[in-house]
């Protein structure tokens, strides 16, 4: 399939008078949360909740932030997340992505809101 990316805003809701950051996430839902780089966190003053230990592809353990609340928006959907700094790059996990009720097209390589409920999100809660 190859890798999907999207480009999502990012925004502190603690921090009003900051704008969002709009970027350009790779979206894997073999991830669970948002992860975002440090220079993001600094930039939206997000405030470290507690550490977090970690284990990355390479198999390595790593301890490192977690800050939040992060308000994502992609279209006309929004969710509130925590996220793990690191790296240098957005990753958006599978959380927000079912908070928000995204799907993947696989074959354009892009997320949209799920077809099914193109104008509120839907959740499956039982």
């Amino acid at each position: 399939m190859g890798f999907v990316y999207a480009d999502i805003f990012l925004a502190n809701p603690r921090e009003q008078k900051l704008k969002p950051i709009k970027v350009n996430a790779l979206v894997d839902t073999g991830a669970m949360t948002l992860c975002i780089p440090e220079h993001i966190s600094v930039q939206l003053k997000l405030k470290e909740l507690e550490k977090r230990e970690v284990k990355t592809a390479d198999g390595k353990s790593h301890v490192v932030p977690y800050v939040g609340p992060i308000l994502v928006s992609f279209g006309n959907r929004n969710c509130f997340v925590g996220a793990l700094v690191l790296g240098d790059s957005v990753l958006m996990g599978a959380v927000p992505m079912e908070d928000m009720d995204l799907v993947i097209n696989p074959s354009k390589r892009t997320i949209t809101v799920n077809p099914e409920s193109p104008n509120i999100p839907s959740a499956l809660v039982k």
